[in-house]
């Protein structure tokens, strides 16, 4: 069979997608889509986990016959399981605050240099390394991570995805297998780290539970499991020469490198090293992204967007920018204040309405996407030639133009469904029905794309970089 479903699970929403293979290309279609909303119990914000498993049922008996399913999901959250397989409580969310003080008690055991040096990843206070700092761990047999923990749910098989497993902080990034020695410095249990996966390797079959629920039976593979991963498999570059911005509720902005970049230099600017397909290296920072205007709209009362996106590309450029990376924009909350307060505290007068909101919203997270474009290049010496802007923000027709503004380079927009395609494209490999990466990027190509020119002032954005990079000084004391 030529068909394959991707169950893709964002941050805000999750989908079942089923691709199919024909000479003609690798169509997409949508079997189910679904909110993912967190729940806030007794102080603690948590993932509705078996919602998530329950929808994605529902989307795979939708989809109908297959011949293999893939997991993509968010990266760092996991699940505990004990010694009988059953999950020790609902997964905690990255944006929850029970890290606090827990990059302090591992730095106690390690260095962040030391850290950076074994594991090449970004600081970021929810890494999976400073959650499970801050747990209960006594009565867990395995940490499962979201996408191995709903493929264990299907198969009844555990082992954790390689791509995945490059983001909690725990795996060697050089020998690509957990970072025995540092676990053992951190005193977490070795127990809970399962065998890993390589992106095309199967999981197993459904159980036939779970085949019986759906209607059909078939394999699950492990995919490139991080949304990331798979969104950046499903880049639809030519050659080498390219950066590329995966657009979501976060900015993923960087290169693809062969080898990973662990100078004192990339720690200082906070660029990560994450596990691609085939050996590659997303070398890569994270940027706040599209949170910031789902949050607002959030706080409006969920206005219709196509009008404020018209309104604000009208709106005056540059009256207002901020770091998207403020550590007050993690947190849900009412973020039109919060943008308002760091406004005021950088000197501007706040944006007066929405629309205002947005332009300085979108214009904060281009001039975040030119700052970790520019310093991947600088730091890993990679020359590109284009922007590749994938996934949900590709749609964002006004953010796509000011990327290529802000960046001066051409920004070739889409897929839209970079991360389902992605998931797809490793299965339609591990079926043999597709040669390797190069013929999964050309088929990417078969995508509806957009492409961008750079116009506009550099000037005036090289001086809202310059000012917001005094911002963060003054923030960093």
């Amino acid at each position: 069979m030529n068909r394959f479903a991707a169950v893709d699970l964002g941050a805000s929403s999750g989908r079942v997608m089923v691709g199919e293979l024909s000479p003609d290309g690798l169509g997409l279609s949508e079997a189910h889509r679904f909110p993912n909303r967190p729940v806030r119990v007794a102080g603690t914000l948590h993932w509705d986990i078996l919602g998530l498993h329950r929808e994605a049922l529902y989307g795979l008996r939708r989809a109908g016959r297959v011949h293999s399913i893939g997991i993509d999901s968010w990266a760092v959250d996991y699940g505990l399981v004990d010694s009988a397989g059953a999950l020790l409580g609902n997964p905690v969310h990255y944006r929850d605050g029970r890290t606090a003080g827990a990059a302090g008690r591992v730095a106690a055991h390690i260095s962040d240099a030391e850290l950076y040096d074994v594991c090449g990843l970004q600081f970021l206070p929810f890494n999976t390394v400073y959650q499970l700092a801050a747990d209960r761990l006594e009565h867990a047999e395995r940490m499962l991570l979201i996408p191995d923990l709903l493929a264990y749910w299907l198969t009844g098989e555990i082992g954790a995805e390689l791509t995945n497993a490059s983001t909690t902080g725990l795996l060697d990034v050089r020998t690509r297998d957990w970072a025995w020695p540092l676990i053992e410095r951190l005193g977490l249990p070795a127990r809970l780290f399962p065998p890993l996966r390589a992106p095309g390797e199967a999981v197993g079959r459904l159980r036939p539970d779970v085949a019986d629920e759906i209607g059909h039976a078939a394999g699950v593979v492990a995919v490139a499991s991080h949304d990331t991963a798979s969104a950046v498999a499903a880049v639809p570059a030519t050659g080498r020469n390219f950066a590329y911005v995966s657009c979501g509720t976060w900015s993923l902005a960087g290169v693809e490198l062969e080898a990973p970049v662990l100078t004192e230099e990339s720690r200082a600017a906070g660029f990560t090293n994450e596990a691609g397909v085939d050996g590659t290296v997303r070398y890569l920072r994270n940027v706040m992204g599209l949170w910031l205007l789902q949050e607002s709209l959030r706080a409006w009362g969920e206005p219709e967007l196509g009008p404020l996106l018209a309104a604000a590309g009208s709106a005056r450029p540059f009256a207002a920018v901020v770091d998207p990376g403020t550590p007050a924009f993690l947190p849900p909350g009412d973020m039109p204040a919060r943008i308002a307060e760091e406004c005021r505290r950088t000197g501007q007068e706040p944006p007066a309405d929405p629309p205002a909101f947005v332009r300085c919203i979108l214009e904060s997270l281009a001039l975040g996407h030119r700052s970790a474009i520019r310093q991947a290049v600088a730091l890993s010496g990679r020359e590109i030639e284009v922007i590749h802007l994938v996934g949900g923000g590709s749609r964002n027709a006004l953010l796509c133009r000011l990327t290529a503004d802000a960046c001066g380079l051409p920004v070739v927009a889409g897929p839209v469904e970079a991360t389902a395609l992605g998931n797809v494209l490793v299965q339609a490999r591990a079926a043999g029905q597709v040669s390797g990466l190069a013929e999964m990027r050309a088929l990417a190509r078969t995508q509806p794309l957009t492409r961008y020119e750079p116009a506009g002032d550099g000037a005036r954005w090289a001086e809202a970089e310059a000012f917001l990079a005094r911002a963060r000084a003054l923030r960093a004391g």
